[in-house]
């Protein structure tokens, strides 16, 4: 009997600990943002610390190229990009997808600012923004054409909670929208109260 009692225990916090790594909650309000380097659009190394030292930065996840919920939202950021400048900031985004599927999100939402491939989920996973999409929705994925293992590589069927940050010069964040509902985002207007204070 207790052998048993012992076993659903260990089940149980087994199952605990899977549902715990599936439910990311990224990083909140008054954490100090992990630095990170990665590459751009442009060949360029960026790194966040560099960055800091102009300013604050706004630091974006997205999903990929073929979600038109984040195009929407990165050209919208593009379209008020001289009104975050003049806030003394700079945009970054962040995907989990090849450099050639971040050309296409360029293309599509003519970004000039920073968007980098986060290759190995290094930096998803710093700010805890990841997650492994689940089986069935990766099939219901397919079925419309998205292959996520051909469009981020190596780094598999992960996607990052769209989450937008914003950092301050001393590299604490002060701002956070975290909404795993994918088709919500933050209003630029939000960003930009936020980037004054």
């Amino acid at each position: 009997m207790k052998r048993i009692f012992l076993l659903l225990l260990i089940v149980a916090g087994l199952a605990l600990n899977g549902q715990a790594q599936e439910a990311p909650e990224g990083l909140f309000i008054n954490s100090k943002a992990p630095d990170f380097k990665a590459t751009d659009q442009n060949g360029n190394t960026v790194r966040l610390k560099d960055l800091l030292k102009k300013g604050k930065v706004v630091l974006v996840f997205y999903r990929g190229e073929w979600c038109p919920y984040c195009n929407r939202y990165l050209k919208r950021l593009q379209d008020s990009l001289e009104l975050v400048k003049e806030k003394g900031a700079t945009i970054v985004a962040i995907s989990p997808e090849v450099s050639a599927n971040v050309k296409k999100t360029v293309d599509k939402t003519g970004a000039t600012f920073p968007v980098l491939y986060d290759e190995g989920l290094k930096i998803m996973k710093a700010y805890e923004v990841e997650y492994e999409v689940p089986v069935n929705t990766q099939t219901r994925y397919r079925n419309t054409g998205l292959k996520l293992e051909e469009a981020n590589g190596k780094n598999g069927a992960y996607l990052p909670i769209p989450a937008t940050y914003v950092i301050n010069k001393e590299g604490t964040v002060t701002y956070r929208y975290f909404e795993p509902d994918y088709k919500k985002r933050p209003s630029v207007k939000d960003i930009l109260d936020h980037l004054s204070k």
